[in-house]
């Protein structure tokens, strides 16, 4: 029984030393002029959609959540937000030559229609960024007229 109450102070004692490490945050208070939205001119209905459910993890500025001080959530938090952005960053679109926006536009369209966007992880929390089947479909025939104009 000692061992069970020692081993739950160090536990203790851990969960809240964890608390002083801090993350580094997604924010910015600039749109770059690269920006998919910029460069693209993207329809209202469409933008609002994509903000909602994609730039959180796939732009350089991220709302957070209140429990985002939380660690070891901050940590989830903070590697989830750096994978989308290797994957996709929304803020650095211009940037991309026209074989990637290409491969990317392609990407986008394949992982909407196979339900793998936005992540159920996130739509769990955010039920605000999950699509209907409408919204979807208007969200790829604008990036399928996007790729053909390429």
């Amino acid at each position: 029984m000692k061992i069970v109450k020692i081993s739950a102070l160090i536990l203790l004692v851990a969960l809240v030393g964890i608390q002083f490490v801090p993350t580094k945050r997604n924010q910015s208070n600039t749109v770059p002029k690269t920006d998919f939205m910029l460069v693209n001119n993207v329809p209202q209905k469409i933008q609002d959609k994509i903000l909602v459910s994609c730039y959180d993890c796939h732009s350089n500025n991220t709302e957070y959540p209140w429990y985002n001080k939380i660690q070891p959530v901050a940590w989830f938090l903070e590697d989830h937000i750096k994978e989308g952005k290797s994957e996709l960053n929304f803020n650095m679109w211009g940037e991309l030559s026209e074989r990637r926006k290409n491969s990317k536009l392609r990407s986008i369209i394949s992982q909407i229609e196979d339900d793998e966007m936005p992540l159920d992880s996130y739509t769990f929390i955010h039920s605000d960024a999950k699509l209907s089947q409408s919204e979807k479909d208007e969200i790829i025939k604008y990036m399928v007229e996007l790729k053909n104009s390429l």
